[in-house]
C-alpha cells in the first residue's frame, strides 16, 4: 500500500522545493505564468527566499518518500483573502487524490490563518486544473482580459468562500 504524506517545508527544505518546482515548470510549461528560465537565476538564496515568505505555506506531497507534488499558500490581503499557488502533481502520481489533498491542505491553512476567501488563477486552456478547482467549490471571478480591482488579468480567476 502506498502512503501519501504532506510535508510543510521550511527554508532548510529548499532543495526539495527547487526540484519539485523545476519538475513542474519542465513537465507542465503551459500551466504556469512563470517559466523555467525565470527560476534558473538567483541560486540557493532565491529558493530559500521563496520559502521564507512571511505567513506563507509551502507543502510537498510524497508517495512513500517519493516527492510527487507541491503547492503554496500565500496571504493575499488583510481583508481575509488567501491565495493558492503553484499546485502541481507529477504524472506518475495523478489519479491518486494527491491534488485533492494539496488543495484541502491549503484550504485548512487559509481557515487557520483567518482567511475568509481562497483565490487562485488558472491559465486559459488548463481544463484539468479547472475541473479540480470546480470540484472543490471554486467559482469563476473573472476571465482573461476582464478588468478587476488589481488591473487586467490574462488568467481565469477563481475563488471559494471559506466557512
Amino acid at each position: 500500500m502506498v502512503t501519501l504524506t504532506l510535508r510543510t517545508l521550511t527554508t532548510a527544505d529548499w532543495p526539495l522545493w527547487r526540484d519539485l518546482r523545476l519538475a513542474a515548470l519542465t513537465g507542465a510549461p503551459d500551466a504556469f505564468k512563470a517559466g523555467l528560465t525565470d527560476w534558473h537565476e538567483g541560486g540557493e538564496d532565491r529558493w530559500r527566499d521563496r520559502l521564507r515568505l512571511p505567513d506563507a505555506l509551502h507543502v510537498a506531497a510524497l508517495l512513500d518518500d517519493d516527492p510527487v507534488g507541491l503547492v503554496g499558500g500565500l496571504p493575499g490581503s488583510p481583508d481575509g483573502v488567501r491565495e493558492l499557488r503553484s499546485l502541481w502533481v507529477a504524472p506518475r502520481a495523478r489519479g491518486r487524490g494527491v491534488a485533492d489533498r494539496l488543495v484541502e491542505e491549503v484550504e485548512r491553512w487559509a481557515r487557520a490563518t483567518g482567511g475568509t476567501t481562497l483565490r487562485l488563477a488558472v491559465l486559459p486552456g488548463n481544463h484539468p486544473a479547472l475541473a479540480l478547482y470546480r470540484r472543490h467549490g471554486f467559482a469563476l471571478l473573472a476571465e482573461p482580459g476582464e478588468l478587476l480591482a488589481d488591473g487586467l488579468t490574462r488568467e481565469l480567476l477563481l475563488a471559494k468562500p471559506l466557512r
